[in-house]
């Protein structure tokens, strides 16, 4: 079976006494399950107040929302075609394990990435001065 890759990312978040009190009191009011839940529901609702703004940053700066793969194939295409890709991705952008650091190197030439990238070390490496 294929590693699946996981479908979020861990963070981890400092609070001062007083927030983290009052998030502790209203889960133990029942509001929401645990502290996890209400922080998710937090950054939740800040997205969806600010949701114009990433629209109109997603549409202007042609960026690819949500879970976004590229294997070897799409890079071979890309420079078969004699072009090198500007990827910019808002999620989750993956460079499969297939593509090697030379390919890599070949046909990506710059990669944005707001949220999360997996690719091997080795792949991140050689697009080290590629990343933004």
């Amino acid at each position: 079976m294929a590693d699946r890759p996981a479908d979020s990312e861990k963070i981890t978040i400092n609070l001062g006494f007083v927030d983290l009190g009052q998030v502790d009191l209203l889960v133990r009011e029942g509001f929401y399950s645990n502290r996890t839940d209400f922080i998710r529901t937090a950054i939740r609702n800040q997205i969806e107040r600010h949701a114009d703004v990433v629209s109109k940053a997603v549409t202007r700066k042609s960026v690819d929302l949500g879970l976004r793969r590229f294997g070897r194939a799409d890079l071979e295409a890309a420079l078969a075609a004699g072009q090198m890709l500007d990827i910019r991705v808002l999620g989750l952008a993956t460079i499969a394990p297939d593509v090697t650091p030379d390919l890599a190197r070949a046909a990506i030439a710059s990669l944005t990435v707001l949220g999360a990238l997996h690719a091997s070390t080795e792949v991140k490496a050689a697009l080290a001065d590629r990343i933004q």
